[in-house]
């Protein structure tokens, strides 16, 4: 059943996202304001540092056997962006969401932007049952210590813990 639910779950996230890209495309708003269509720049690349990181961390932090998909992790992995974010695909996706609506200025792109952001977060409750089932403890350690999708939070709780070291 769980299966069943990714499944689902990893279609309608597509075809919302898809569905979402091609609105901002076919609704762009040429006579919306330029500052906000450049937040909007400005955070979409910000949502390919949290897309690509967790790709090159897992693999080097992991213990990802050679070969294998890069989400194969064999271990807790609460280094690099994991020490900011425990889902941060997931956040690449919500930010992908937000900045495609700042750039389109278009109430329609926004709707379909809060419906994938739903799902991305519903993805990320699944994700951690998941994890709590394949890591246990340690994994129930970490995610006292590291904020679910709370990029602020978790970049103060990681300035917090960098000076209390020193």
């Amino acid at each position: 059943m769980r299966h069943l639910k990714a499944i689902v779950s990893t279609v309608l996230v597509t075809i919302v996202a898809v569905g979402q890209i091609v609105l901002s495309i076919v609704l762009y708003n040429r006579h919306g304001s330029s500052i906000v269509t450049n937040i909007g720049w400005v955070i979409l690349w910000i949502s390919a540092v949290f897309g690509w990181l967790p790709i090159y961390t897992f693999r080097k932090w992991g213990g990802v056997t050679k070969g294998r998909s890069y989400i194969q992790t064999m271990i807790v992995v609460d280094r690099g962006i994991y020490r900011i974010v425990r889902h941060p695909q997931y956040v690449a996706g919500m930010l992908i969401a937000v900045a495609l609506t700042l750039i389109a200025q278009h109430w329609l792109v926004g709707v379909l932007g809060t419906v994938a952001i739903v799902i991305y977060y519903l993805g990320t409750l699944a994700e951690e049952k998941s994890s709590i089932e394949k890591f246990g403890e340690p994994y129930e350690k970490y995610m006292r210590s590291v904020p679910r999708v709370n990029v602020v939070l978790g970049i103060v709780r990681w300035v917090r813990n960098r000076n209390d070291g020193l």
